[in-house]
This record gives C-alpha cells, structure tokens and sequence, in this order.
C-alpha cells in the first residue's frame, strides 16, 4: 500500500493505494496517529485503493472517533468494490462517503 500524505494547515489528506489489509493496516494507523495533532479536517483519497478488509476497516473506524472529537473525516473517490464492503459492513451509516 501507499500512503501520499498533504497537509495544509488544519487540513489533512491521506491518499492511499493498492490494498489496505492486516498487513499494511499497522502502517496507516502509525500514519494517522503521528499525523492528527491540531488536524480538523481529514480526508481519504481512496481512488487508487484496490481492496480494504476488516483490519482496514477498524482502522477508519478507529480515525473516524479520533475526527468526532476534533473536527470530521471525509472519504472521496470510493471504488464500487469497497462502496459494497462498506455497506454490507454498515459502515456507509458511519463514514462520510462522497
């Protein structure tokens, strides 16, 4: 997976590819984690993203309670593919997905 990270001010956009899976869902976290301090508003490009599973998922869900007290996290360029694991998973009624 890549992570391109562009940060402007208090706005943070993490842009990933390839596959988001328990091997490299420890990077992302340690990513986001160094990463948050003084962010508001945090978006995910996921438009190179191939796959996301279970270990991504707790990740996102684990940044989106981080942004609910610090400001919003936003999801853009979602492939069909993961759209449907996030609605099977239930996780469209969690994330901000545009």
């Amino acid at each position: 997976m890549t992570i391109d990270k562009k940060a402007n001010g208090s706005e943070l956009t993490l842009t990933l590819g390839g596959r988001l899976d328990t091997m490299t869902a420890p990077q992302l976290e340690a990513e986001i984690k160094n990463s948050l301090d003084g962010v508001t508003d945090l978006t995910f490009d996921f438009a190179a993203l191939d796959y996301i599973s279970s270990a991504g998922l707790r990740v996102l869900l684990s940044a989106q309670k981080a942004m609910m007290r610090q400001g919003s996290m936003v999801l853009h360029h979602v492939s069909d593919d993961i759209m449907e694991i996030f609605e099977v998973t239930g996780f469209t009624d969690i994330l901000n997905i545009e």
